[in-house]
């Protein structure tokens, strides 16, 4: 065995741990500038509201990209070129650009051409085409044909 008492009861090493622990605080302390307190500093806020506040701006920005995607599906909608507007995926460069809107759906139809809406357009030969001046019956086809 050795001559020195290295047991953690001794006197010595108590003092060693004090003056440890008495160097920890004093470095905490010195990270905090001198004549200011966290909790009086105007620009430190506490944990808390720091967290609310970030919780709700991220409501707010998936709020905002939920209307983003229904402004994107309805300027599809509106152009009437597309049968299903959710086909176009969505791009923000769609919102501020026409042109690149208009390019996009362009791109999609040449690639999948039915995809496109099949709205007939114009006289298509059926439904109601307007009044006649005598109403349909037997005797009027019978005169016709004689």
């Amino acid at each position: 065995m050795s001559d020195t008492d290295t047991s953690a009861d001794s006197p010595d090493n108590t003092e060693i741990r004090n003056s440890e622990t008495a160097v920890a605080e004093d470095h905490d302390s010195s990270s905090i500038p001198e004549g200011s307190d966290p909790e009086s500093d105007p620009d430190v806020f506490p944990r808390e509201v720091v967290e609310d506040l970030r919780r709700e701006n991220g409501k707010y920005r998936q709020r905002a990209q939920q209307h983003a995607r229904r402004l994107h599906t309805e300027l599809v909608r509106a152009t009437g070129r597309l049968a299903d507007p959710t086909d176009l995926e969505f791009d923000e460069a769609h919102l501020e650009d026409p042109d690149a809107l208009t390019a996009a759906m362009d791109d999609l139809l040449t690639r999948k051409p039915h995809l496109a809406s099949r709205t007939p357009l114009g006289d298509i030969g059926q439904g109601r085409r307007g009044s006649t001046a005598t109403p349909l019956g037997l005797l009027g086809l019978l005169k016709q044909h004689t």
